[in-house]
């Protein structure tokens, strides 16, 4: 008998466990895009540090960019080092491998100076 009362105040406790932990919130810390002064004003954080095409090495462009590994990070440089500096970012189209997509990830980070 003690088992059976058991079960009965136990069994919806267990049941109602998967329930409660899907529907729980899930809070993910996002980055402040800005952070407020002393005096109440609210300025700009830290900008991201812009990369230009024509300056940066093969290993800067590779930790920087997103979908650059090694060999097209190379290839960059050497398209820098064959057909002079880079007018446009646009003009990464032109080397094997980067497309639209790719150019458009990383256009923000991307300058021509």
């Amino acid at each position: 008998m003690r088992n059976t009362v058991l079960s009965y105040l136990l069994l919806p406790l267990f049941a109602a466990l998967p329930f409660t932990l899907q529907a729980a919130p899930v809070t993910v810390a996002e980055p402040a895009a800005v952070a407020a002064s002393q005096t109440g004003q609210v300025q700009p954080l830290a900008q991201v540090a812009l990369i230009d095409l024509n300056d940066a090495d093969a290993l800067t462009l590779q930790q920087n960019l997103n979908g650059i590994g090694k060999a097209k990070a190379e290839a960059i440089v050497a398209y820098r080092e064959a057909n002079g500096p880079f007018g446009s970012v646009d003009e990464l189209l032109e080397i094997k491998g980067i497309g639209k997509a790719l150019l458009e990830r990383n256009k923000d980070k991307l300058v021509v100076k």
